[in-house]
């Protein structure tokens, strides 16, 4: 059951991305580039869909999610929740957000829709995906050859 859930949930996920248009680089860099605001081009569509995103979820954590983890239940497919257990923001977090978002404005995707374009093979999205599993695993190298700090204590 864990596994269909799991194919369910990716099937709607990537159908949700190519209909919003989140899969599409081009209208991702025309929500993100906020300098087309003055000549009447900047696209906002985008700004709906992740708020209908937080719309559709936002009861369903409230009224799901959240009393299951606080009365230590676990969820419904897993044996516990993945929760963050980091209250710091530091150096690691702040750079890396800073690089997420520095690659998300210069091509216009992120790691869901790189995987989702992936059925399109097309080579540049191919070489993005490896360009990405590389960054990862450079990314877990850094930060298991850095001091012990409280983001990898």
């Amino acid at each position: 059951m864990k596994k269909l859930m799991a194919l369910l949930c990716g099937v709607l996920f990537g159908t949700g991305l190519m209909l919003s248009g989140l899969a599409d680089p081009a209208k991702v860099i025309s929500f993100l580039n906020l300098s087309l605001l003055s000549s009447g081009q900047w696209d906002p569509s985008l700004m709906l869909v992740m708020s209908s995103a937080l719309a559709v979820y936002l009861p369903v954590y409230l009224m799901v999610v959240k009393p299951r983890a606080l009365a230590k239940q676990g969820p419904v497919f897993e044996s516990h929740y993945h929760l963050p257990t980091k209250r710091v923001i530091d150096a690691p977090l702040v750079i890396g957000a800073a690089l997420f978002g520095l690659g998300w404005g210069l091509v216009g995707i992120c790691p869901g829709p790189a995987i989702v374009n992936l059925a399109q093979f097309d080579f540049s999205i191919m070489l993005f995906v490896t360009a990405m599993i590389v960054g990862g695993f450079l990314g877990r190298q850094l930060m298991d050859v850095m001091p012990v700090t409280a983001h990898n204590a």
